[in-house]
């Protein structure tokens, strides 16, 4: 970068000069939930330190029993109902006739982690009750009854077991598991129909979200099921009509909560593939960031699709492979990327865009006014390569979009709404670049990418929590798609 000087990635930070505990220096301190045992993780999953090499890890059978049900229903969805196939056949369904890893919905090394508990009361294509949904067979598997009290429309409450993450991506898999659930919450606002109402809550407290998906929570899990893998409650999103006879979206929660646990998973012998201190400290550190001050319902956003994106474009988008992203997308479409990024939610990270061509240089909207304003001149992709796990192929996409914030030393709140949202916004920003022409390609995972020093501002203070790379069109024809997956 030209203007402010760009800090090296390689140099060493003050703020960073004392190495970062490592996994088991973590996992023996989660714990005792020490106050610095947070800010020792985040430094961890952004220092250069590099995860052992690890085997991809097979997918697990779906631990529910049954064949579960179709989840139109009978097949014939009534007048007036949300159509549960439609939304998550855009969302989080594994395509037909494929292995299962290359789905519309990205994931860190297409490990998909994210699981959905789908809370439904009257007015769904299936009759009220908690069910788990299976994207390989695109079935729900009933896990219990709903009382006579809940809220109309649909609940879904994503989980993340962690195992195959944390085998692949070791420390670093943690920010990566908030970044794949944010974007599974994108995905499936983005299929609901226009005409439902849709919102999104990311901070509920996980506690309240377990109880409400009838589940134990994290650490009773092994207690009450012992045997079977524990899922961690990140984020919850809702579905009703735009009818006025919509409950309480805080009370929605509470009444399913009120109920007692459903059916348990079947036992899967072997099915923690990572190193067990590490696996202890990724849960923990999932369970201790997810607690909310006070058990309450969250704070519930609406969302939108942006008008281009159309039942065809969700369908479509995937991740494109680096040799498609060259050519740089031309301002004006950057700009309408960023600001649907930056409009996706009104919390969480700023935006920042990194762009190539003739006159490259770090971009941002300019509150008030049309088009992008620029924030330092000169190339910043080859930085941001080092930055990226060394993906040399990101110094030379067109352009790169930058979600960042995070503190060195954020609380536990604010560290999970920043990867949550950033991971909401940049799959909303894909889908939009998608009906725009473009491709794309997540970047989740970033190392000594302390954005504000390199810009001459504060250390530690404005570090990159994730990334979408863009390329226009080019002359080459597409590759086949390819899942993203940082090193």
């Amino acid at each position: 970068m030209t203007g402010p000087t760009a800090t090296p990635p390689d140099a060493p930070h003050p703020a960073r000069a004392k190495r970062p505990a490592s996994g088991s220096d973590v996992a023996t301190g989660v714990r005792s939930a020490a106050p610095g045992f947070l800010r020792q993780a985040l430094a961890d999953a952004r220092s250069s330190r590099v995860p052992a090499l690890s085997p991809y890890v097979p997918e697990r059978p779906f631990p529910w029993n049954g064949q579960g049900l179709p989840v139109a229903g009978t097949g014939a969805t009534a007048e007036g109902s949300i159509d549960l196939d439609r939304v998550l056949r855009l969302s989080l369904a594994a395509p037909t006739g494929t292995p299962g890893r290359l789905r519309p919905v990205p994931s860190a090394g297409a490990l998909h982690p994210v699981r959905a508990h789908l809370l439904l009361g009257p007015g769904c294509s299936l009759p009220p009750g908690r069910y788990t949904y299976d994207p390989r067979t695109h079935r729900a598997h009933p896990r219990g009854p709903a009382s006579a009290d809940v809220p109309r429309g649909a609940l879904v409450v994503l989980t993340v077991a962690v195992s195959r993450t944390v085998a692949h991506y070791g420390h670093r898999a943690w920010p990566l598991l908030l970044l794949d659930t944010g974007h599974a919450a994108a995905a499936l606002a983005l299929a609901a129909s226009p005409a439902l109402d849709v919102r999104v809550c990311l901070d509920a407290d996980a506690a309240l979200l377990s109880a409400a998906a009838g589940l134990p929570r994290a650490p009773d899990w092994q207690d009450a099921w012992p045997g079977t893998e524990p899922e961690l409650p990140l984020a919850v999103v809702r579905v009703v009509h735009r009818d006025g006879r919509s409950a309480d979206r805080e009370g929605a929660l509470s009444a399913w909560a009120a109920l007692p646990h459903g059916a348990a998973p079947a036992p899967l012998p072997g099915a923690d593939t990572a190193p067990p201190r590490e696996l202890a400290a990724a849960r923990h550190l999932l369970d201790h960031i997810a607690r909310a001050p006070e058990p309450t319902g969250g704070t519930w956003h609406p969302a939108a699709r942006p008008k281009p994106v159309t039942d065809d474009v969700l369908e479509a988008r995937r991740s494109a492979p680096p040799r498609d992203l060259n050519h740089p997308p031309g301002n004006d479409l950057l700009a309408r990327i960023l600001a649907t990024a930056r409009t996706a939610h009104p919390a969480g990270p700023a935006w920042t865009a990194a762009a190539g061509g003739p006159a490259p240089a770090l971009y941002a909207l300019v509150p008030g006014r049309h088009g992008l304003g620029v924030r330092a001149s000169g190339d910043a992709r080859p930085t941001l390569a080092h930055w990226a796990a060394r993906q040399q192929w990101v110094g030379t996409a067109g352009a790169v979009l930058l979600a960042h914030g995070c503190p060195e030393d954020a609380p536990p709140a604010a560290v999970r709404s920043s990867h949550l949202i950033a991971g909401y916004a940049v799959g909303a920003a894909q889908a939009h670049a998608t009906a725009l022409g473009l491709r794309s390609r997540p970047i989740g995972s970033w190392q000594q990418a302390d954005l504000g020093a390199a810009l001459g501002d504060t250390p530690g203070r404005d570090w990159i929590v994730h990334g979408l790379a863009l390329g226009g069109g080019g002359s080459a024809p597409p590759s086949p798609p390819q899942p993203a997956s940082p090193p």
